[in-house]
């Protein structure tokens, strides 16, 4: 089908765009992967759209102050091949290389992906794992959220009318942490059934941190904090894992659908945990 007739602006600068923006009414492009085919279905039908291509302000990847901090319009591919973030923060990195198809890693977004908060997107679990912070503009100026609090439900985040994300800041992780994302594809569209993101460090024989993610499995991605307490101070043994990531789905309103039923995400998901456990505790030192 034919998208509706639209206004189309291209703005050269963050000013510009935000200007465009202002009145609540604009819808923002970024790399189209959600909004594209949206509109050709006439399932979204925006009077107006705002193109982000050209801002180079949200396009840059760069360490200061112990985070690193990636723009908004940065490609899955610019983050999964980017250096900084390979040696730096490879949790992340790892996340984007599993996400849909290549032709889609060269044009979607960081930004437009967390907007969009699909439940089964594969950047969430990794950011809630990360507890990486969201820097929001408008026109009215700046404000920084956690990914928790930017993460609301499904298809539906804290971004007010006017608002669009500048750049999400991770931390830089030490070079004894162990992080792994796992998770079981749905074979069409590349997006995860359910996923998990670990990343754990270990002193003196002892899981000394642990942070998981999970996506997929119910509305909206969130912190496993009963699998983090469960695992840390343990050996991180088989057993500690298999114990820990029994506990996943614990709470959670798993969604079902033609791929899924709540059940048997239930189960993939202590599964993947486990999964994604095992390969974290392996690579730390």
């Amino acid at each position: 089908m034919i998208p509706q007739n639209f206004e189309y602006s291209s703005p050269n600068n963050l000013n510009e765009a935000l200007a465009l923006l202002a009145d609540g009414n604009a819808k923002v492009l970024a790399g189209g992967m959600s909004l594209i085919p949206l509109m050709k279905l006439r399932l979204a039908a925006p009077e107006h759209l705002v193109d982000l291509g050209r801002v180079a302000d949200l396009k840059s990847i760069r360490e200061e102050g112990g985070s690193i901090r990636i723009g908004a319009t940065a490609t899955h591919y610019d983050i999964e091949s980017s250096p900084l973030v390979r040696g730096k923060c490879p949790l992340l990195a790892e996340a984007a290389s599993n996400i849909g198809d290549v032709q889609v890693r060269n044009m979607g977004t960081i930004g437009g992906s967390i907007a969009h908060a699909d439940p089964a997107a594969d950047y969430p679990a990794s950011l809630l794992a990360l507890e990486a912070q969201v820097r929001i503009a408008s026109a009215k100026g700046e404000r920084t959220v956690t990914i928790e609090q930017f993460l609301v439900d499904a298809l539906t985040t804290a971004l007010e009318p006017g608002e669009i994300v500048r750049e999400i800041i991770v931390p830089v992780e030490p070079a004894n942490a162990g992080v792994s994302y796992q998770k079981m594809v749905q074979p069409a569209s590349g997006f995860a059934i359910v996923g998990a993101a670990v990343r754990v460090r270990k002193s003196g024989g002892k899981v000394a941190f642990a942070r998981v993610g999970v996506t997929g499995l119910a509305a909206k991605a969130f912190r496993a904090a009963r699998v983090e307490k469960l695992l840390e101070g343990t050996s991180g043994s088989a057993a500690d894992v298999q114990k820990a990531a029994a506990v996943v789905s614990d709470g959670a309103d798993a969604n079902s659908d033609l791929h899924a039923s709540a059940s048997y995400r239930q189960q993939m998901a202590k599964v993947y945990t486990a999964r994604a456990l095992t390969q974290a505790l392996s690579r730390a030192s």
